[in-house]
C-alpha cells in the first residue's frame, strides 16, 4: 500500500473509531437519562409509581373530565412490624403489598406508594367501580399470610375512597377526601370507608404533607 493510501486508511480508521466511541457515549448518556427519569417517578423500595407520578396521572384524568376515583390505604400495625421485626422485614412487607396492589385488575389504572405505609389507587370508572376497587384492595391484603424475611404476617389495612363525580375538583381535594375516609375507617376499627361530607366535617384532617 502506498504511503498516501496508508495515511487515508489510518485516518478513516481513526474517524470510525471516534464515531463508535461517540455513539457508545451517547447510548450510555441516553440510558442514564432514562434511568434518572424512571427513578424520579418511581418508589425505590416497591418499584411502584411514586406520589409525583400518581399526581401527574390524576391531574391528567381530571383535565380530560374522566370520571375517576381515588383509593388510599394505610397498613394497620405497620410500625409494630418495623419495631419488632426490623426495617428489612418492613421493607419486604411493603414490596409484597405493592405486588398485590399492582396485580389488581381494571378499572384500577395506577397503584402507587405515596410514602411510608401509605398506598394509593387511581380508578377509572364510576363510584361503584371505585368502591369495588377499594374492597378488592382490602381483601387481597387480608386474604392470606404475607411472607417476609422473618416469616409470615397477617396484615389488614384501613382503606378510604372517594370519587370525582360531576364536580370540578382537584387532586388535593380528592386526596383530602380519601384521607378523611381512612380516618373514619380507623375510628370504626378498620376496613373500608367511603368519603361522606357530613361525616368528614366531624373529623377532618389534612393531607397537605403528601401534596408536594
Amino acid at each position: 500500500m502506498s504511503p498516501t493510501l496508508n495515511t487515508i486508511a489510518t485516518a478513516a480508521g481513526g474517524i470510525l473509531a471516534g464515531l463508535a466511541f461517540a455513539g457508545a457515549l451517547l447510548w450510555r448518556q441516553q440510558q442514564a437519562l432514562q434511568i434518572a427519569r424512571y427513578q424520579a417517578t418511581h418508589d425505590d423500595i416497591t418499584d411502584l409509581p411514586n406520589r409525583r407520578l400518581f399526581l401527574t396521572r390524576l391531574r391528567a384524568a381530571l383535565a380530560d373530565r374522566t370520571p375517576v376515583g381515588v383509593v388510599l390505604l394505610d397498613l394497620d400495625r405497620f410500625k409494630t412490624v418495623n419495631d419488632t421485626l426490623g426495617h428489612d422485614a418492613g421493607n419486604d412487607l411493603l414490596e409484597r403489598i405493592a405486588r398485590l396492589l399492582a396485580g389488581l385488575p381494571a378499572p384500577v389504572q395506577v397503584a402507587a406508594r405515596l410514602s411510608g405505609d401509605e398506598f394509593a389507587l387511581l380508578v377509572a370508572g364510576d363510584r361503584d367501580d371505585t368502591a369495588a376497587a377499594a374492597h378488592a384492595a382490602w381483601q387481597v391484603i387480608a386474604a392470606a399470610p404475607i411472607r417476609v424475611v422473618n416469616g409470615e404476617l397477617r396484615m389488614t389495612a384501613s382503606v378510604g375512597h372517594t370519587h370525582s363525580g360531576n364536580r370540578h375538583t382537584s387532586p388535593r381535594q380528592l386526596l383530602a377526601e380519601a384521607d378523611t375516609a381512612i380516618y373514619q375507617a380507623k375510628r370504626s376499627g378498620g376496613g373500608v370507608c367511603e368519603h361522606h361530607p357530613r361525616a368528614a366535617a366531624a373529623g377532618r384532617r389534612s393531607r397537605d404533607r403528601h401534596y408536594r
